[in-house]
């Protein structure tokens, strides 16, 4: 099993079977606070429909075509994030996430980011990561600007969102700026 530690607080596990019902109800818990800019969280009503996605992660993960993880912090899963896709020609890929109401604030989605960040440029080798957050998502927005990327562009009714279109901000890291990095900002 892929587990990645991030810090003395934070480790990133790739989701197996076992995990349904407590990522279920971590998703249920937060259902509210998640479903303000995630479209697929009123389509997750059973624990048993991860039976049939975590195994399609396994496969990505066993692909070398990305992940997707669960973020443990002190051993409490509270979020997750991993690498979409990565377009191996091109050495890039697109990080998404999302946090547990409880867990927001406290600097975990930015040392988790972080952390991604060294291992695709450092261990994996890619030359370009991208994050892409709801415009008016801050929180989300937050996290590459504190991490010093750079905002690429706008993409116009980007994702749907429960009847609407809104609209995508692109930020843009690239391994030479990564290795570059002089100023430390702090989570």
């Amino acid at each position: 099993m892929f587990t990645f530690k991030v810090d003395e607080e934070i480790e990133l596990q790739l989701f197996q079977l076992k995990d349904c019902k407590e990522l279920y109800r971590m998703v249920d818990t937060n259902r509210s606070h998640l479903r303000e800019w995630l479209g697929w969280v009123d389509d997750m009503t059973s624990p048993y429909q991860y039976e049939t996605i975590i195994p399609v992660w396994l496969k990505q993960f066993a692909d070398n075509n990305g992940f997707n993880t669960g973020i443990r912090y002190q051993g409490e899963l509270v979020g997750s994030i991993g690498f979409h896709y990565i377009d191996w020609r091109n050495r890039h890929t697109t990080i998404g996430y999302y946090l547990a109401k409880n867990a927001v604030g406290k600097g975990i989605m930015t040392r988790s980011v972080r952390a991604l960040l060294d291992y695709a440029f450092y261990e994996l080798g890619l030359n370009r990561v991208e994050i892409r957050c709801g415009e008016y998502n801050l929180k989300s927005r937050a996290i590459p600007e504190r991490l010093g990327f750079t905002i690429e562009g706008r993409i116009r009714d980007g994702e749907a969102l429960y009847n609407n279109f809104h609209d995508l901000i692109v930020y843009g890291m690239l391994t030479r700026e990564w290795n570059n990095r002089t100023a430390y900002k702090p989570y």
